[in-house]
C-alpha cells in the first residue's frame, strides 16, 4: 500500500518563491561555514533490510545489542520537541515502510549545535546519520542518532499536496519529484526494470545472442511508419533513426546467428496517444528453422515468464478486468475475427463494398486504392481490435499488409504472420520471415509504388538487404514485443507515460 508524503503543514500557505529564497539564504550560510555539499559519508544500511532484519526484535532485546547503523536519505518529516526531534529518513530500499525509518534526534547524543543546526534543516534535504537501533514506545524500528549531517541541501520545497504531485503532466515533466513522493511511481519502475531484465535472461536461457544494431540507418526499414530525418556532417548524407531493427538482425541470420535479440530503441515520426510514445523500447527476435506457429508459442511463454518474474504471478487485473497469461493464447484469423467480433457472415468478410461501408461508419479512411484484404484489415483494426481483451493472436494476415512475411505454402494470398492483441492494445507482432530474395524484391517495389502514391508509411527499397537474401537465409521466424505496452499490462498502468520514465512532452514555455 503507498505511504503519502508527509508535509510539514506550516509550509503550505508559504509562497513557493519565499520558501526557496529562504533556502538559498541558508545555503549561503552553509558556504561560509565551509564544504556545503560533503561527499565523505557513507552508508552502511538501508531501511528495508533493517526492518526486515529486525522487524520480530522487541526493544528489550534489540536496545541492549547496540547495533550501530548508518543510514543515508532525504528527511520527508520532521517533528521537533524542544531537546529532541523526530525525522523521516527515506532512502532508495523498499519493502513495507517504502524506504522510509525514523531517525531520533537528541542534544546528548549529538550535542546542541547539531542538533540547533537540524532544527532549521528542511524536508527534502538529504541526511547521513549514525547511530544505535531501538524501538520507539509505539514500537516503530528507529535509529538513535549519535551524529546526523546535512549532506545536500534542497533549494526547492516538496510538492505541498498531500499526495505529492497532482497534477498529471507536472509528474511526467518532473518525473524525480514524482519518485520522491509517489511510491507507486518507484514500484512502477522497479517492475519495469524486473520486467525487462526477466525477458533478457529468458532470452539467453534459451539460446538466443544479444546483439546491438545501429540506430542511425541510410534507408528506413522493417516496419510501416514515419520515421525521423536527420543529416549526418561527416559523410553529408540524410539519415533515419530506426523505426525497427528488423532488417539488420536478419542480415545476421544471414550470417550464422541462428537464434539472436535485441531489446532497442526505435522511434516513429507519428502521432503521440495513451499507447504510443514517438520513441519506444521493443525487443525483436529471430530463430532460424522455427515456423510462426514456434514464435507464438515461444512468445507466450516469454510473457508468462516476464509475469510471474515482475508481478509473482501470470493471473493479472488491469483497469478491474481479471487477465489471464496462464492459459494458452486464443487464436484467429483475420477473417474470422471479423466473424466473431465484427458480427459479419464469412460471405461479407468477402464483400469489399460492405467493408468499405463499415469502415467509414466507424470514423475511420478507406482509401481508394485498398483491395479486399486492405479492407479486411482495415475493418479489423476499427472494429475488431480493441474488443480483444484476453491473449489472443491474429494470423493469415493478407500479403499486401505484411511485406516482409513469408507467404502460406498452402494460400500465397496470406501471410505466415500473427498479431498478439491484449486489453485491446497490440503487444507483438511476428512472421515466418521471408526468405525468397525476388519475393522480397517485388514486394519493396511495391511498397515504393505505395510510396509514390503518397502513402508516407510504406518502405523504402532496400538493395543492400535483398542482396543479403541472395546469399540465402535458412528458414526464420521473428517477433517484435512492445515491452512498454507489456509494462503498462504488468502494472495495470492506462497511458504508455505511466511507464517511460521521461515521455515525449512538448516544450514548456
Amino acid at each position: 500500500m503507498s505511504t503519502p508524503p508527509i508535509i510539514d503543514p506550516g509550509t503550505a500557505a508559504v509562497d513557493t518563491n519565499q520558501l526557496i529564497a529562504e533556502r538559498r539564504e541558508k545555503l549561503a550560510a552553509l558556504r561560509a561555514q565551509g564544504v556545503p555539499f560533503p561527499n565523505d559519508f557513507k552508508p552502511r544500511h538501508h531501511a528495508a533490510e533493517l526492518h526486515q532484519r529486525y522487524a520480530q526484535v522487541p526493544n528489550e532485546e534489540l536496545e541492549p545489542q547496540q547495533v550501530m547503523v548508518a543510514v543515508a536519505g532525504r528527511m520527508m518529516l520532521k517533528r521537533v520537541m524542544g531537546k529532541a526531534c523526530f525525522a523521516t529518513l527515506q532512502d532508495g530500499s523498499f519493502g513495507d515502510t517504502h524506504g522510509r525509518i525514523q531517525l531520533y534526534v537528541t542534544q546528548d547524543l549529538v550535542g546542541p549545535e547539531a542538533l540547533a543546526a537540524f532544527k532549521h534543516w528542511d524536508l527534502g534535504d538529504i541526511l547521513g546519520c549514525e547511530g544505535v537501533l531501538f524501538r520507539t514506545k509505539t514500537g516503530e524500528l528507529s535509529v538513535k542518532a549519535t551524529s546526523v549531517r546535512l549532506l545536500t541541501k534542497s533549494l526547492r520545497p516538496l510538492p505541498d499536496k498531500f499526495h505529492g504531485l497532482a497534477d498529471q503532466e507536472q509528474k511526467y515533466r518532473q518525473r524525480y519529484v514524482d519518485l520522491i513522493t509517489d511510491e507507486n511511481a518507484r514500484a512502477r519502475f522497479v517492475a519495469r526494470s524486473k520486467c525487462l531484465s526477466s525477458v533478457r535472461n529468458y532470452m539467453v536461457e534459451h539460446g538466443f545472442l544479444e546483439v546491438e544494431t545501429p540506430m542511425l540507418h541510410p534507408i528506413p526499414g522493417g516496419a510501416n511508419a514515419k520515421p525521423f530525418v536527420t543529416h549526418h556532417n561527416a559523410l553529408d548524407q540524410q539519415m533515419f533513426l530506426r523505426i525497427a531493427p528488423e532488417l539488420y538482425l536478419k542480415r545476421l541470420v544471414v550470417g550464422g546467428f541462428e537464434r539472436v535479440f535485441e531489446i532497442n530503441r526505435s522511434f516513429r515520426n507519428e502521432g503521440i496517444s495513451v499507447r504510443h510514445n514517438p520513441e519506444f523500447t521493443m525487443m525483436e527476435f529471430y530463430a532460424a528453422y522455427w515456423t510462426h506457429h514456434d514464435m507464438m508459442d515461444f512468445t507466450e511463454n516469454v510473457l508468462r515468464h516476464a509475469a510471474r518474474q515482475a508481478t509473482g504471478s501470470a493471473l493479472l487485473s488491469y483497469a478491474g478486468k481479471p487477465i489471464d497469461l496462464d492459459a494458452r493464447f486464443a487464436r484467429y484469423s483475420v477473417c474470422e475475427a471479423l466473424v466473431a467480433f465484427a458480427g459479419l457472415s464469412e460471405t461479407e468478410t468477402r464483400d469489399a463494398a460492405l467493408l468499405r461501408q463499415r469502415i467509414t461508419a466507424a470514423g475511420e479512411a478507406a482509401p481508394a486504392h485498398w483491395k479486399l484484404a486492405e479492407l479486411q484489415f482495415g475493418l479489423f483494426e476499427a472494429v475488431v481490435e480493441a474488443q480483444l481483451w484476453q491473449p489472443t493472436f491474429i494470423v493469415d494476415y493478407p500479403v499486401e499488409v505484411s511485406p516482409l512475411a513469408r507467404a502460406s505454402d498452402t494460400d500465397p494470398a496470406i501471410t505466415e504472420r500473427f498479431e498478439l492483441f491484449i486489453t485491446g492494445r497490440e503487444v507483438a507482432n511476428g512472421f515466418s520471415e521471408l526468405n525468397d530474395a525476388e519475393d522480397q524484391a517485388a514486394r519493396f517495389l511495391a511498397q515504393a509504388e505505395n510510396k509514390d502514391a503518397g502513402d508516407e508509411e510504406a518502405m523504402y527499397y532496400d538493395a543492400d538487404f535483398i542482396r543479403a537474401l541472395e546469399y540465402g537465409m535458412p528458414p526464420t521466424a521473428g517477433c517484435g514485443i512492445g515491452l512498454d505496452r507489456l509494462v503498462m499490462l504488468l502494472t495495470d498502468s492506462a497511458s504508455i507515460r505511466d511507464v517511460l520514465l521521461f515521455p515525449a512532452l512538448r516544450r514548456e514555455g
